[in-house]
C-alpha cells in the first residue's frame, strides 16, 4: 500500500531491551488491573483476579440473596453500563442524598450499608496469591534485583492485592511503599517526597490504596498487617475527591515528581488511561519535561485503546504498542517485521513479543499482555533463557509455537 506508515518491532523492542537490561535508566512500572487479570492461578486457569466483568458477576452473585430487589432494579436503571464500578457509584450517591427516604426499598443508611458489603466483597476477592510455580510479578522481580542500578525501580500500581508485595517479599527483596513503623506503621510523606532510601530498594506506590490499610481513631491512613478493605478508592465518582487525601495526594505527587525528573522511562501494562486523575498527572509530567517517556503496553488493538491513544496523538514522548499497530512519535502505524532478522541470534527474541494467540490468527505484537511482557523484562540480558529457541521467525510464515491466549 503506497504511503503506508509502518513500524518495526525489532527496532523498538532492541532499543528497550537495551535500556531494561542496564541499570542506568530511571525506570517505573505502571501495573493497571489487567496486570492480575491477566495472570494465571496454581491450576493454570485465568483469571488469578478477574476483571471488572468476573468482579460484576461474582460479587453481585454474593449479595443478591440479601438486595435482589436493589440489584435488580439498580443494574435496570444503569443499563447497558450497569458493571459493579457504576453499581457502586450509584449506591454511595444514594447513600449521601436520600437520608430517610427511601428508593427502591431502601434508605441511605440502608446504601451506606451496602456500600461497605460491596467493598467487602471486592476485597475478598482481591486478597488472593501467587502461584507458587511462577508468575509474571516474579519474573518482574527477577528483572528488578538482576542488575546493579544507578536509581531504584519504582512501580506505581492502581491494585489493591498484596501480590507484588509477595513477589518481593518471597526472594527477599527490599521495598517501601510509604509506610514505615513497626506496631502501627504511618504513612510518611517526607521520606515519600525526597527519594533518599538506598537505591537497591524498590519503591511501591498504590496509588488507590492497598488491602491492609485502614483509618486509625485520628482519621489516620496506617498499614494494619491484615487484608481488611477499608481503605480501597474504588473507581467511582468519589474517586477525585478522596485521591486528594493523604496519603493519596502525596502518592500521586510523587508520580509527578517522577516524570519530572530528567531522562525517565515509564512503562505501563493492563492499564486503560481511562483513570482521568491519573492520566492527567501523566499528561501534565510529559507536557512539562520533554525529556521524559512514557512506553504504553495495551493488550487490545489501538482502535479499541482510545485513551491511550488519544495521549498518544498529542504526545510525541508518549508511545503505545498495541496488538496490531503502535503510535510513536506521534505517528500511527501498523506493525510490521522485516523478512530478515536483526541477527541470527533474534528469533528467540523476537518470538518473546511476536507472535499468535491461536494459529489461524494473525502475528501480533504480544507485550500488552502481562506474562509476555514480565518474560520479556527477566530474559532481558539474556538469550539462553529465553524458553522458545526458533532460529527465525519469517514475517508471515507459519510460526514455530503458538503464544498461549492468555484471555
Amino acid at each position: 500500500m503506497p504511503n503506508e506508515t509502518v513500524h518495526n518491532p525489532d527496532q523498538y523492542m532492541a532499543a528497550l531491551r537495551t535500556i531494561i537490561a542496564g541499570g542506568r535508566k530511571r525506570i517505573g512500572l505502571l501495573l493497571g488491573a489487567g496486570a492480575p487479570a491477566g495472570m494465571k492461578n496454581s491450576d493454570d486457569t485465568y483469571p488469578l483476579i478477574p476483571a471488572v466483568a468476573g468482579l460484576t458477576k461474582t460479587v453481585l452473585k454474593n449479595l443478591t440473596p440479601e438486595y435482589k430487589k436493589q440489584i435488580d432494579e439498580l443494574k435496570k436503571e444503569l443499563a447497558p453500563k450497569d458493571d459493579i464500578e457504576t453499581i457502586l457509584s450509584r449506591v454511595r450517591a444514594l447513600a449521601k442524598v436520600i437520608g430517610a427516604a427511601k428508593v427502591h426499598d431502601l434508605d441511605g443508611p440502608g446504601y451506606a450499608i451496602l456500600g461497605e458489603k460491596i467493598c467487602k466483597e471486592i476485597g475478598e476477592i482481591v486478597n488472593v496469591t501467587l502461584p507458587e510455580s511462577g508468575s509474571a510479578y516474579s519474573d518482574l522481580v527477577t528483572w528488578i534485583i538482576g542488575a546493579a542500578r544507578e536509581h531504584p525501580v519504582e512501580i506505581f500500581t492502581t491494585n489493591y492485592d498484596l501480590l507484588l508485595e509477595e513477589a518481593l517479599e518471597r526472594v527477599r527483596a527490599p521495598y517501601f511503599d510509604g509506610f514505615t513503623g513497626g506496631r502501627h506503621p504511618f504513612f510518611d510523606p517526607v521520606t515519600v517526597a525526597n527519594n533518599d532510601l538506598p537505591k537497591r530498594w524498590t519503591r511501591l506506590w498504590k496509588l488507590h490504596g492497598s488491602l491492609g490499610w485502614r483509618s486509625n481513631e485520628k482519621g489516620e491512613v496506617i498499614r494494619s498487617g491484615i487484608a481488611s478493605s477499608n481503605h480501597l478508592v474504588f473507581p467511582e465518582h468519589l474517586k477525585y475527591e478522596q485521591t486528594q487525601k493523604a496519603p493519596y495526594a502525596a502518592l500521586l505527587d510523587r508520580l509527578r515528581a517522577f516524570l519530572a525528573t530528567s531522562d525517565t522511562l515509564l512503562i505501563s501494562v493492563g492499564f486503560s488511561f481511562a483513570d482521568a486523575h491519573i492520566s492527567a498527572r501523566i499528561d501534565e509530567g510529559l507536557a512539562a519535561n520533554p525529556s521524559a517517556s512514557v512506553f504504553a503496553f495495551q493488550f487490545q488493538k489501538l482502535e479499541i485503546e482510545t485513551c491511550a491513544s488519544e495521549i498518544g496523538a498529542r504526545l510525541q514522548n508518549f508511545s503505545v504498542y498495541a496488538r496490531d499497530a503502535a503510535i510513536i512519535n506521534g505517528t500511527r502505524g501498523n506493525w510490521k517485521v522485516p523478512q530478515e532478522l536483526p541477527s541470527k541470534d533474534w528469533g528467540a527474541i523476537r518470538s518473546s513479543y511476536w507472535g499468535k494467540s491461536e494459529r489461524d490468527k494473525p502475528y501480533e505484537f504480544t507485550l500488552g499482555a502481562i506474562e509476555d511482557f514480565a518474560k520479556f523484562f527477566s530474559a532481558s540480558r539474556s538469550i539462553q533463557i529465553l524458553t522458545s529457541p526458533p532460529l527465525a521467525i519469517p514475517a508471515v510464515a507459519e510460526p514455530p509455537f503458538d503464544v498461549e491466549n492468555k484471555k
